[in-house]
């Protein structure tokens, strides 16, 4: 496997991903910014399927889940209150593509996106 994903011992435990990826690949791939295109106004059901789409993006380039590197999620009006349906959407992404990963993250609060009805975005770089 090309990327290592690691808890260093004096940073907190994170359920939903790890500080450090340690990636050893020769390729590199980088995806731009995936959001749902279901016109579903439900936050947790734009979360799955946004990354979802990072999942199809990823077999694309004959990469998955476990070579990821970093994940960027932009989301719409951010508030903490919000983070119960993100990780609601994440898990049930996690269910659909069979994959269970969590590599380091970074979550972005912004006022809008490129259309109204997208409310998160993700980002992806994997290593394979």
């Amino acid at each position: 496997m090309a990327v290592t994903l690691i808890n260093p011992e004096g940073l907190p435990e994170i359920d939903v991903y790890h500080h450090v990826a340690v990636a050893t690949g020769t390729k590199t791939v980088y995806l731009a910014g995936q959001v749902d295109w279901s016109g579903d106004p439900d936050f947790a059901k734009q979360v799955e399927n946004a990354y979802v789409n990072v999942h199809t993006a990823l077999k694309a380039a004959n990469a998955s889940f476990k070579d990821l590197v970093h994940v960027r999620v932009y989301a719409v009006g951010w508030t903490p209150d919000k983070m119960p349906e993100l990780l609601k959407g994440i898990e049930n992404a996690m269910t659909r593509t069979g994959e269970n990963v969590k590599p380091p993250a970074t979550l972005i609060g912004v006022a809008t996106l490129d259309v109204p009805e997208h409310l998160v975005e993700v980002e992806a770089i994997a290593v394979v």
